[in-house]
């Protein structure tokens, strides 16, 4: 059995939006998961994520239909399209976060490496820790100081023979926030600029090293001098892990993404390298789209 961290019921509901939370457990309840249905957490380098004939639901309303789409390991690739084309919907299933939407469900296989996340018997909070997740608004938990803001996900999982101090240490120097915050971290993580938090985000999510991260619309709340910042992270980031990013800013997608998909009604129109897909597309409405002719 998991310990029981040391948290509040308010922390606890606070956590709803990490990649393993109080309500991936309930999710699950009393699982404990066979050796060959956890998702390995181990970062490291050569992770890839297939996606094969998915389909996902909000009741009886299709919003992805069979979708196949390849993340290649190391990679930034970035999914665009105009609003309620299902991007962000299939960002939430590659890490099983949409099912926790009520009546929301998906059909298909997504793989990370060679496990069907969605496959029989997998444990769902090994696959949130496996693939995290940074959302669009920084959400640092305001109960909560800097360091223990990056502990949260390995107290609430119940890591143990991990030397703490050392891991919040890498995970703000991850996140290119170490400098900037080392003399702060038993101060509260809501008291840090925007872009402060939204990296402090990124350190919360990589502390559980996870194989990939995914990142929907994470500099829409941020300033220009923050996005920098955050785009630079990113860069630095692909080198450990891989990356899937959402994003409306078509500029952001160019100057990040190894590759980019473009989407539309729920239905992958066109992946192919960014530089491809912004000069010479091979489906006119990737064309029309780009050169900001609809979205």
């Amino acid at each position: 059995m998991r310990p029981h961290p040391t948290f509040t019921r308010e922390q606890e509901q606070q956590m709803s939006s990490m990649p393993s939370d109080r309500r991936d457990v309930a999710a699950a309840p009393g699982t404990a998961a066979a050796p060959d249905a956890t998702v390995a957490t181990q970062a490291g380098t050569g992770h890839s994520m297939t996606v094969r004939g998915l389909d996902a639901y909000y009741g009886d309303d299709k919003a992805i239909k069979n979708v196949s789409i390849e993340y290649r390991a190391n990679q930034v690739t970035a999914m665009i399209g105009p609003s309620g084309c299902g991007k962000s919907t299939l960002l939430r299933c590659l890490n099983r976060m949409h099912e926790e939407i009520p009546m929301a469900r998906a059909e298909g296989s997504v793989l990370l490496d060679d496990t069907d996340i969605y496959g029989a018997g997998v444990d769902v909070v090994s696959v949130r820790q496996a693939i995290g997740m940074v959302f669009q608004k920084p959400n640092p938990f305001p109960t909560m100081s800097v360091f223990d803001n990056v502990a949260a996900g390995l107290k609430l999982n119940g890591v143990k023979g991990v030397d703490m101090k050392e891991r919040v240490e890498k995970s703000l120097r991850g996140a290119g926030l170490w400098e900037e915050v080392k003399d702060r971290l038993s101060s509260p993580g809501i008291g840090l600029s925007g872009g402060q938090q939204q990296r402090l985000c990124i350190a919360r999510t990589i502390a559980v090293e996870p194989r990939v991260v995914l990142m929907d619309e994470p500099c829409s709340a941020l300033d220009p001098i923050a996005t920098l910042k955050v785009e630079d992270l990113i860069h630095e980031l692909k080198q450990e892990y891989t990356i899937v990013i959402v994003t409306h800013n078509m500029q952001q997608a160019a100057r990040l993404a190894d590759t980019t998909a473009f989407f539309l009604l729920g239905e992958k129109i066109e992946h192919a390298p960014t530089a491809q897909i912004f000069s010479n597309p091979t489906d006119s409405r990737t064309e029309q789209y780009v050169t900001g002719k609809f979205g």
